[in-house]
């Protein structure tokens, strides 16, 4: 669980779940579990279960797991997962406050100069992986699209270099042809050496909704517990198509799928580190897609809160994917989800970005949530009520009528006092006349481009290219 705040600190929070509430979810899951089952498609996973429950518990691919097996999953289970920068130095744990990536495994990519949309390229994962490692709100760099400029069967192993060799930050990884996964993995190793000990890679995988646990997601998850890696299963559901289109169901539904996984990850290895989570969007019965709603944010939060009474690691929702480029729409969902985790029990959104029902990368929009990520967390870090901050000898020698322009407390803080953005600063009416009428938006995408000119690699950048190419030629 989040711990308490500090004393006498006024610190906003918000739940969606009474304690009740969080039982029934469990309970009903459980239900699912034990009566309905789940699909699994990989014989080593049949195997696996079979040997935990004897073959009875297995029918046509479909395996009933009793209360017991997720009892015994959730007590061995790691409940916590250290998650390293490149160079072995400590980045963040989970659970812990919300934190936030860069990426979304996009077809296409936003231009910031002229707004046209180009197929997601080599040059793209460059810049984009640099402009992550620039912005302070982001903690980890995801896989942000799928690299189409070189030979397809290449593309994961592409895109996995520029990620290593153009940031220090730790990395999300989603690779676009399962088959690619050994090799991927092998490339970090040739690059960095055994991966375990201090992780800065975390793979991610979605089983199948609904209760489907697919052959890739398996094969996958072995080959990352063989490897001694932490990874993210989460669950993928549209509401309306592959989940119940009423927020109550999808959740039962989605937490069953995530206990599944779970009990199989401790039977592949007990104790292997398993960050869980969920993405409730709704299927678009029009467009065929998927889009977020208010329900899904608070899905998200329930998720969360379910994960932190089982006392595990959490990833959530990102707010992404619903603009049609650098717009209102998209502001709408970044600020709704960033707000939200950080002041519910949201461990990490790693998907910021993304437009266009997920198909389309914008950067403007990856600059703007670095500003609303700080606001968001300005917010919940929140303000204490001490002697110092209270300020009453301050406001006794002000007296009535007077000011604290120049008061002590002005003085100290006035730099640090408050969020003042490094884009959009505050401006009067004359301040923005003076400065010609601009848009914010041609602002932002201006910066935006400025970021991504002045970005630079880290300082190994070219011998980890070199290095990467020769592995890459030689499979």
């Amino acid at each position: 669980m989040r711990s308490h705040a500090a004393p006498n600190v006024v610190q906003p929070r918000i739940t969606v779940l009474t304690p009740d509430q969080v039982g029934q979810v469990h309970e009903h899951s459980l239900t699912l579990l034990s009566s309905v089952g789940v699909r699994v498609d990989s014989e080593p996973a049949l195997r696996l279960f079979q040997r935990a429950l004897g073959p009875a518990a297995e029918s046509a691919g479909r395996v009933r797991i009793p209360r017991e097996l997720v009892d015994w999953a959730l007590q061995v289970a790691s409940p916590s997962v250290e998650v390293f920068s490149r160079t072995g130095a400590p980045a963040f744990r989970l659970p812990g406050p919300a934190r936030f990536g860069i990426g979304a495994t996009t077809l296409y990519c936003e231009e910031p100069d002229t707004g046209e949309i180009a197929q997601f390229g080599r040059r793209h994962m460059q810049a984009m992986v640099r402009l992550g490692d620039a912005l302070p709100g982001y903690d980890v760099i995801s896989t942000v699209g799928i690299v189409q400029d070189v030979a397809p069967e290449i593309s994961d192993l592409v895109a996995v270099l520029e990620m290593v060799a153009n940031t220090g930050k730790p990395l999300v990884l989603l690779v676009s042809d399962e088959s690619a996964y050994p090799d991927v993995l092998d490339l970090l190793e040739h690059l960095h050496g055994d991966l375990a000990p201090r992780p800065f890679v975390i793979p991610y995988f979605n089983p199948i909704s609904p209760l489907v646990i697919n052959e890739g997601t398996v094969d996958k998850m072995s080959a990352t517990i063989d490897r001694g890696l932490p990874f993210i299963y989460s669950s993928y559901g549209m509401a309306g198509a592959s989940t119940p289109i009423l927020p109550g169901g999808t959740l039962v539904l989605l937490n069953a799928e995530l206990l599944a996984g779970l009990v199989l990850g401790q039977l592949m290895k007990p104790g292997t580190p398993m960050i869980l989570g969920s993405l409730p969007a709704y299927f678009d019965m029009r467009g065929k897609g998927s889009f977020y709603t208010p329900h899904s944010y608070s899905v998200d939060l329930a998720c969360a809160e379910m994960m932190a009474h089982y006392g595990l690691p959490h990833c959530g929702t990102s707010g992404s994917g619903m603009g049609w480029g650098a717009d209102l729409i998209a502001a709408g969902h970044q600020w709704m989800n960033h707000l939200l985790s950080c002041i519910g029990q949201v461990g990490l959104a790693p998907f910021v970005g993304d437009n266009l029902g997920a198909i389309v990368y914008s950067p403007t929009i990856a600059v703007y949530a670095n500003d609303i990520i700080a606001q968001a967390r300005s917010l919940a870090g929140g303000f204490p009520l001490d002697a110092e901050s209270l300020a009453l000898g301050e406001i006794a020698e002000v007296g009535p009528g007077g000011n604290f322009l120049m008061s002590p407390q002005t003085l100290k803080h006035f730099r640090t006092a408050y969020f003042r953005s490094a884009v959009l600063p505050p401006m009067t009416l004359d301040d923005w006349q003076a400065r010609g009428c601009r848009r914010a938006e041609d602002v932002l995408r201006e910066h935006t481009l400025r970021l991504i000119e002045d970005s630079r690699p880290p300082a190994d950048h070219a011998g980890l290219i070199e290095r990467g190419e020769a592995f890459i030629a030689g499979l």
